[in-house]
Protein backbone atom coordinates (compact mmCIF):
# COMPACT_ATOMS: atom_id res chain seq x y z
CA UNK A 1 0.00 0.00 0.00
CA UNK A 2 1.07 3.64 -0.84
CA UNK A 3 0.77 6.09 1.73
CA UNK A 4 1.30 9.83 0.67
CA UNK A 5 1.66 11.92 3.78
CA UNK A 6 0.79 15.61 3.22
CA UNK A 7 1.40 18.32 5.54
CA UNK A 8 2.09 21.40 6.97
CA UNK A 9 4.77 20.87 8.56
CA UNK A 10 7.71 17.69 9.87
CA UNK A 11 10.07 16.72 11.81
CA UNK A 12 12.24 18.40 12.53
CA UNK A 13 9.70 21.46 13.57
CA UNK A 14 8.74 21.56 16.87
CA UNK A 15 4.64 21.00 16.77
CA UNK A 16 1.94 18.21 17.52
CA UNK A 17 1.25 16.84 13.66
CA UNK A 18 5.39 17.17 13.06
CA UNK A 19 6.08 15.10 16.19
CA UNK A 20 3.33 12.56 15.25
CA UNK A 21 4.37 12.04 12.10
CA UNK A 22 7.92 11.20 12.98
CA UNK A 23 6.68 8.34 15.46
CA UNK A 24 3.71 7.18 13.55
CA UNK A 25 5.68 6.52 10.07
CA UNK A 26 7.97 4.21 11.17
CA UNK A 27 5.82 1.90 12.66
CA UNK A 28 3.74 1.90 9.40
CA UNK A 29 6.74 0.90 7.56
CA UNK A 30 6.49 -2.24 9.30
CA UNK A 31 2.90 -2.56 8.39
CA UNK A 32 3.91 -2.59 4.79
CA UNK A 33 3.26 0.63 4.09
CA UNK A 34 4.95 2.50 1.43
CA UNK A 35 5.68 5.81 2.47
CA UNK A 36 6.83 9.61 0.79
CA UNK A 37 5.97 12.86 2.43
CA UNK A 38 5.33 15.99 1.79
CA UNK A 39 5.59 19.36 4.33
CA UNK A 40 6.11 23.29 3.63
CA UNK A 41 10.01 23.74 4.97
CA UNK A 42 12.65 25.96 4.56
CA UNK A 43 15.50 23.26 5.82
CA UNK A 44 16.02 20.03 5.91
CA UNK A 45 16.85 17.91 8.74
CA UNK A 46 17.13 14.28 10.26
CA UNK A 47 17.39 10.95 7.92
CA UNK A 48 14.47 9.27 7.40
CA UNK A 49 13.79 5.66 6.01
CA UNK A 50 11.30 7.40 3.62
CA UNK A 51 11.38 9.98 1.00
CA UNK A 52 10.47 13.69 2.39
CA UNK A 53 9.78 16.64 0.10
CA UNK A 54 9.63 19.98 1.61
CA UNK A 55 8.39 23.17 -0.14
CA UNK A 56 10.23 26.30 0.88
CA UNK A 57 7.88 28.95 2.59
CA UNK A 58 8.65 31.47 -0.07
CA UNK A 59 5.75 34.25 -0.51
CA UNK A 60 2.48 32.32 -0.30
CA UNK A 61 1.03 32.07 -3.95
CA UNK A 62 5.17 31.25 -5.02
CA UNK A 63 4.85 27.81 -1.80
CA UNK A 64 1.19 27.27 -2.73
CA UNK A 65 1.98 26.64 -6.79
CA UNK A 66 5.54 24.51 -5.61
CA UNK A 67 3.52 22.32 -3.24
CA UNK A 68 0.62 21.84 -6.04
CA UNK A 69 3.09 21.02 -8.39
CA UNK A 70 4.74 18.63 -6.05
CA UNK A 71 1.44 17.11 -4.79
CA UNK A 72 0.80 16.17 -8.27
CA UNK A 73 2.22 12.91 -9.22
CA UNK A 74 2.49 11.55 -5.56
CA UNK A 75 -1.24 11.89 -5.45
CA UNK A 76 -1.53 9.92 -8.64
CA UNK A 77 1.37 7.17 -6.80
CA UNK A 78 -0.82 6.87 -4.11
CA UNK A 79 -3.36 4.06 -2.62
CA UNK A 80 -4.10 6.25 -0.01
CA UNK A 81 -3.60 10.21 0.85
CA UNK A 82 -3.17 11.09 4.70
CA UNK A 83 -3.50 14.53 5.21
CA UNK A 84 -2.38 16.67 8.30
CA UNK A 85 -4.00 19.52 7.94
CA UNK A 86 -6.96 21.17 6.10
CA UNK A 87 -6.06 23.78 3.46
CA UNK A 88 -3.40 22.05 1.54
CA UNK A 89 -3.25 23.11 -2.29
CA UNK A 90 -3.54 19.44 -3.19
CA UNK A 91 -5.38 19.96 -6.94
CA UNK A 92 -5.86 17.47 -9.71
CA UNK A 93 -7.25 14.58 -10.41
CA UNK A 94 -6.57 11.70 -8.08
CA UNK A 95 -7.57 8.41 -7.64
CA UNK A 96 -6.60 7.64 -3.76
CA UNK A 97 -9.01 8.32 -1.05
CA UNK A 98 -8.19 10.97 1.07
CA UNK A 99 -8.17 10.83 4.78
CA UNK A 100 -7.50 13.73 7.47
CA UNK A 101 -6.09 13.48 10.98
CA UNK A 102 -7.94 17.21 12.35
CA UNK A 103 -6.79 18.20 15.87
CA UNK A 104 -8.75 21.51 15.61
CA UNK A 105 -10.51 24.37 14.13
CA UNK A 106 -8.15 25.76 11.42
CA UNK A 107 -11.11 28.09 10.57
CA UNK A 108 -11.16 29.65 14.31
CA UNK A 109 -7.18 30.07 14.73
CA UNK A 110 -7.17 31.46 11.51
CA UNK A 111 -9.59 34.33 12.93
CA UNK A 112 -7.99 34.56 15.93
CA UNK A 113 -4.68 35.28 14.22
CA UNK A 114 -6.00 37.68 11.68
CA UNK A 115 -7.95 39.74 14.18
CA UNK A 116 -11.22 38.87 12.35
CA UNK A 117 -12.58 37.71 15.84
CA UNK A 118 -11.27 38.56 19.73
CA UNK A 119 -8.09 36.48 20.94
CA UNK A 120 -10.17 35.27 23.84
CA UNK A 121 -13.16 34.35 21.68
CA UNK A 122 -13.85 30.38 22.66
CA UNK A 123 -13.92 28.06 19.77
CA UNK A 124 -17.34 26.36 21.08
CA UNK A 125 -19.19 29.57 20.71
CA UNK A 126 -17.56 30.30 17.70
CA UNK A 127 -19.12 27.07 16.39
CA UNK A 128 -22.54 28.66 16.40
CA UNK A 129 -21.97 32.39 16.60
CA UNK A 130 -22.25 34.78 13.56
CA UNK A 131 -19.23 36.64 12.35
CA UNK A 132 -17.84 38.76 9.74
CA UNK A 133 -17.58 38.02 6.30
CA UNK A 134 -14.37 36.72 6.55
CA UNK A 135 -14.53 34.40 9.80
CA UNK A 136 -17.59 33.16 7.99
CA UNK A 137 -15.75 32.29 4.71
CA UNK A 138 -13.24 30.54 6.49
CA UNK A 139 -16.05 28.31 8.39
CA UNK A 140 -17.58 27.43 5.29
CA UNK A 141 -14.56 26.56 3.64
CA UNK A 142 -13.74 24.00 6.28
CA UNK A 143 -16.43 22.48 6.83
CA UNK A 144 -16.83 22.05 2.93
CA UNK A 145 -13.42 20.73 2.31
CA UNK A 146 -13.71 18.20 5.40
CA UNK A 147 -17.19 17.16 3.81
CA UNK A 148 -15.56 16.24 0.64
CA UNK A 149 -13.19 13.77 2.31
CA UNK A 150 -13.35 10.17 2.40
CA UNK A 151 -12.43 9.72 6.01
CA UNK A 152 -11.38 11.83 9.45
CA UNK A 153 -9.18 11.02 12.57
CA UNK A 154 -9.95 12.87 15.50
CA UNK A 155 -7.88 12.42 18.61
CA UNK A 156 -11.35 13.14 21.12
CA UNK A 157 -14.40 12.40 21.03
CA UNK A 158 -14.72 16.39 22.09
CA UNK A 159 -13.27 16.70 18.18
CA UNK A 160 -15.68 13.96 17.01
CA UNK A 161 -18.68 16.25 17.98
CA UNK A 162 -17.19 19.45 16.33
CA UNK A 163 -16.76 18.01 13.28
CA UNK A 164 -19.72 16.52 12.94
CA UNK A 165 -21.19 19.69 13.60
CA UNK A 166 -19.29 20.85 10.13
CA UNK A 167 -21.82 18.69 8.03
CA UNK A 168 -19.45 15.72 8.67
CA UNK A 169 -21.39 12.17 8.57
CA UNK A 170 -20.55 10.31 12.02
CA UNK A 171 -19.67 7.09 9.60
CA UNK A 172 -16.50 8.76 8.41
CA UNK A 173 -15.06 9.57 11.96
CA UNK A 174 -12.99 7.48 13.84
CA UNK A 175 -11.79 8.31 16.81
CA UNK A 176 -7.92 7.30 17.36
CA UNK A 177 -6.83 8.75 20.90
CA UNK A 178 -2.84 10.35 20.96
CA UNK A 179 -0.38 8.47 22.46
CA UNK A 180 3.18 8.53 23.58
CA UNK A 181 5.60 6.29 22.05
CA UNK A 182 7.41 4.18 24.92
CA UNK A 183 9.83 5.99 26.75
CA UNK A 184 13.56 4.77 26.72
CA UNK A 185 14.08 6.26 30.61
CA UNK A 186 11.44 7.82 32.72
CA UNK A 187 13.56 10.11 35.20
CA UNK A 188 14.18 8.07 38.20
CA UNK A 189 14.93 10.73 40.68
CA UNK A 190 12.31 11.78 43.47
CA UNK A 191 10.90 15.06 43.50
CA UNK A 192 13.45 16.36 45.73
CA UNK A 193 16.74 15.03 43.50
CA UNK A 194 14.80 16.43 40.28
CA UNK A 195 14.21 19.99 42.22
CA UNK A 196 17.76 19.78 43.19
CA UNK A 197 19.17 19.22 39.43
CA UNK A 198 17.06 22.40 38.03
CA UNK A 199 18.08 24.40 41.48
CA UNK A 200 14.31 24.54 42.53
CA UNK A 201 13.71 24.83 46.17
CA UNK A 202 11.48 23.55 48.13
CA UNK A 203 8.07 25.69 47.49
CA UNK A 204 4.84 24.40 45.98
CA UNK A 205 5.22 24.63 42.72
CA UNK A 206 2.71 24.61 39.45
CA UNK A 207 3.88 23.88 36.17
CA UNK A 208 2.63 25.03 32.80
CA UNK A 209 3.50 24.06 29.43
CA UNK A 210 3.02 25.16 25.90
CA UNK A 211 2.54 27.79 22.92
CA UNK A 212 2.11 31.27 24.66
CA UNK A 213 -1.14 31.98 22.91
CA UNK A 214 -4.37 33.95 24.26
CA UNK A 215 -6.48 30.72 24.35
CA UNK A 216 -3.94 28.57 26.99
CA UNK A 217 -4.82 30.62 30.14
CA UNK A 218 -1.37 31.32 31.25
CA UNK A 219 -3.02 35.27 32.20
CA UNK A 220 -5.34 33.40 34.17
CA UNK A 221 -2.97 31.25 36.29
CA UNK A 222 -0.82 34.07 36.57
CA UNK A 223 -3.91 35.92 38.23
CA UNK A 224 -4.80 33.47 40.58
CA UNK A 225 -1.83 33.60 42.19
CA UNK A 226 -2.53 36.65 43.34
CA UNK A 227 -4.72 35.06 45.95
CA UNK A 228 -3.21 31.67 46.37
CA UNK A 229 0.12 32.97 48.32
CA UNK A 230 3.42 31.26 48.20
CA UNK A 231 2.63 28.87 45.15
CA UNK A 232 4.98 29.32 42.82
CA UNK A 233 4.52 29.42 38.82
CA UNK A 234 6.63 27.62 36.04
CA UNK A 235 6.18 28.69 33.09
CA UNK A 236 7.44 26.63 30.13
CA UNK A 237 7.41 27.76 26.62
CA UNK A 238 7.67 31.03 24.39
CA UNK A 239 5.01 33.22 21.73
CA UNK A 240 4.11 36.52 20.83
CA UNK A 241 2.27 37.07 24.30
CA UNK A 242 5.11 36.16 26.29
CA UNK A 243 5.84 40.24 27.45
CA UNK A 244 2.25 40.82 27.76
CA UNK A 245 2.52 37.90 30.77
CA UNK A 246 5.69 38.60 32.29
CA UNK A 247 4.18 42.64 32.59
CA UNK A 248 1.13 40.96 33.80
CA UNK A 249 2.99 39.16 36.67
CA UNK A 250 4.97 42.17 37.43
CA UNK A 251 1.62 44.66 38.04
CA UNK A 252 -0.14 41.73 39.75
CA UNK A 253 3.01 41.78 42.02
CA UNK A 254 3.26 38.23 41.72
CA UNK A 255 6.73 38.24 39.51
CA UNK A 256 9.04 36.98 41.95
CA UNK A 257 6.70 33.69 41.69
CA UNK A 258 6.48 33.25 38.10
CA UNK A 259 9.03 32.14 36.48
CA UNK A 260 9.12 32.25 32.66
CA UNK A 261 11.52 29.15 31.33
CA UNK A 262 11.70 29.80 27.70
CA UNK A 263 11.17 26.87 25.46
CA UNK A 264 12.54 23.68 27.61
CA UNK A 265 14.18 20.45 25.66
CA UNK A 266 12.11 17.14 25.30
CA UNK A 267 15.39 15.75 27.14
CA UNK A 268 14.59 17.91 30.39
CA UNK A 269 10.34 18.22 30.48
CA UNK A 270 9.63 15.04 32.14
CA UNK A 271 12.56 16.49 34.86
CA UNK A 272 10.33 19.51 35.00
CA UNK A 273 7.20 17.41 35.75
CA UNK A 274 8.64 15.05 38.24
CA UNK A 275 10.12 18.42 39.88
CA UNK A 276 6.74 20.25 40.03
CA UNK A 277 3.74 19.51 42.36
CA UNK A 278 1.26 20.07 39.42
CA UNK A 279 1.42 20.46 35.77
CA UNK A 280 -1.46 22.84 35.06
CA UNK A 281 -3.63 23.59 31.66
CA UNK A 282 -6.30 26.00 32.37
CA UNK A 283 -6.54 26.23 28.19
CA UNK A 284 -10.10 27.50 26.36
CA UNK A 285 -9.48 24.60 23.82
CA UNK A 286 -7.23 21.26 23.80
CA UNK A 287 -7.87 18.76 21.55
CA UNK A 288 -6.01 15.73 23.38
CA UNK A 289 -3.18 16.66 25.40
CA UNK A 290 -0.01 15.74 25.12
CA UNK A 291 1.26 17.20 27.46
CA UNK A 292 -1.21 15.89 30.24
CA UNK A 293 -0.57 12.44 29.06
CA UNK A 294 2.90 13.36 29.89
CA UNK A 295 2.82 14.45 32.73
CA UNK A 296 0.53 11.58 34.63
CA UNK A 297 3.46 9.34 32.56
CA UNK A 298 6.00 10.64 34.72
CA UNK A 299 3.59 10.33 37.92
CA UNK A 300 2.91 14.03 38.77
CA UNK A 301 -1.02 14.88 38.68
CA UNK A 302 -2.69 17.93 36.77
CA UNK A 303 -4.96 20.77 36.92
CA UNK A 304 -6.76 21.51 33.51
CA UNK A 305 -9.75 23.29 32.33
CA UNK A 306 -12.67 21.05 31.77
CA UNK A 307 -12.69 21.98 28.31
CA UNK A 308 -11.99 20.21 24.57
CA UNK A 309 -10.71 16.93 25.51
CA UNK A 310 -9.51 17.63 28.95
CA UNK A 311 -11.91 15.70 30.63
CA UNK A 312 -11.13 12.19 28.57
CA UNK A 313 -7.75 12.54 30.13
CA UNK A 314 -8.28 13.69 33.49
CA UNK A 315 -10.56 11.93 35.95
CA UNK A 316 -11.47 14.76 38.61
CA UNK A 317 -10.24 13.75 42.11
CA UNK A 318 -8.58 10.74 40.45
CA UNK A 319 -5.47 11.75 38.79
CA UNK A 320 -6.13 15.40 38.65
CA UNK A 321 -8.56 18.14 39.18
CA UNK A 322 -10.69 19.89 36.14
CA UNK A 323 -11.91 23.42 37.12
CA UNK A 324 -14.33 25.15 34.41
CA UNK A 325 -12.98 27.81 31.90
CA UNK A 326 -12.97 30.43 32.43
CA UNK A 327 -13.75 30.73 36.14
CA UNK A 328 -10.71 32.42 38.36
CA UNK A 329 -12.96 32.00 41.96
CA UNK A 330 -12.90 28.31 40.98
CA UNK A 331 -9.53 28.45 39.55
CA UNK A 332 -8.44 29.74 42.65
CA UNK A 333 -10.30 27.65 44.97
CA UNK A 334 -8.83 24.58 42.99
CA UNK A 335 -4.98 26.14 43.50
CA UNK A 336 -5.91 26.16 47.18
CA UNK A 337 -7.28 22.65 47.50
CA UNK A 338 -4.72 21.22 45.25
CA UNK A 339 -1.88 21.62 48.48
CA UNK A 340 -4.50 20.61 51.54
CA UNK A 341 -1.95 17.96 52.34
CA UNK A 342 -2.57 15.07 51.59
CA UNK A 343 -4.09 16.26 48.09
CA UNK A 344 -1.18 15.89 45.99
CA UNK A 345 -0.14 12.34 47.50
CA UNK A 346 -3.25 10.71 46.76
CA UNK A 347 -3.28 12.35 43.30
CA UNK A 348 -0.08 11.18 42.42
CA UNK A 349 -0.72 7.56 43.39
CA UNK A 350 -3.09 7.20 40.91
CA UNK A 351 -1.59 9.14 38.08
CA UNK A 352 -1.82 6.01 35.92
CA UNK A 353 -5.11 5.45 36.19
CA UNK A 354 -7.30 4.97 32.53
CA UNK A 355 -3.22 5.72 31.18
CA UNK A 356 -4.43 2.41 29.15
CA UNK A 357 -6.22 4.18 26.69
CA UNK A 358 -3.60 5.93 25.69
CA UNK A 359 -0.85 2.86 24.68
CA UNK A 360 1.06 3.70 21.70
CA UNK A 361 0.75 0.41 19.83
CA UNK A 362 -3.09 0.56 20.05
CA UNK A 363 -3.03 4.28 18.13
CA UNK A 364 -0.47 2.38 15.60
CA UNK A 365 -2.92 -0.19 15.01
CA UNK A 366 -6.00 1.61 14.71
CA UNK A 367 -4.33 4.15 12.27
CA UNK A 368 -3.24 1.44 10.17
CA UNK A 369 -6.44 0.15 10.54
CA UNK A 370 -8.23 3.05 9.66
CA UNK A 371 -6.30 3.85 6.30
CA UNK A 372 -6.98 0.57 5.07
CA UNK A 373 -10.71 0.87 6.04
CA UNK A 374 -11.41 3.92 4.40
CA UNK A 375 -9.00 2.70 1.33
CA UNK A 376 -11.79 -0.05 1.05
CA UNK A 377 -8.60 -2.80 1.75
Amino acid sequence: MKLFIASGIFHPEPGGPATYLHELLPELLQRDWEIRALSFGDAAGGSYPYPVTRIPRKSLPIRTFNYARAARPLLQWADVTYLHTLGLPLYGDHHAPRIVKIVGDLAWERAVRKGWIPPTENIDDFQIKRYGRLAEIGKANRAREAQSLDGVIVPSEYLKRMVMGWGVDERRIRVIYNALPPAATLPSMTQAEARAALTLDDAPTILTVGRLLPWKGVDHLIAALVNVKQVRLLVAGDGDILPALQAQAVAAGVAERVMFLGRVSREQMPIYMRAADYVALYSGYEGLSHTLLESLRVGTPVIASQKGGNPEVVRHGVNGLLVPYVDMPLLTEALRDAFYPGTRESLAAHSSVGMERFTFAHMVEQTDEALRTFAGR
